[in-house]
């Protein structure tokens, strides 16, 4: 048997708890990214370079796009 995660014990050790403030939904923490979910990923990839962040001299951030003419998420 794997060893439990710290999440899997606390949801055993809480689990009288549950029974009284109501259900939590588990899953497994350790499983494989569905196609669905890598395509996703990969497509937020992609959006994240079309941004590139800029930092003041304060030390603040802010994100601007790389090519002001591109309107397509405004």
């Amino acid at each position: 048997m794997a060893k439990e995660s710290f999440a899997q014990r606390f949801m055993r050790a809480t689990g009288r708890l549950r029974i009284i403030f109501g259900p939590a939904h588990t899953s497994s923490l350790d499983h494989e990214m569905t196609e669905a979910n890598q395509a996703l990923l990969r497509q937020r990839q992609v959006e994240t370079l079309q941004w590139e962040t800029k930092r003041r001299a304060d030390g603040s951030s802010y994100v601007v796009p790389k090519d002001p003419g591109d309107r397509s998420l405004r």
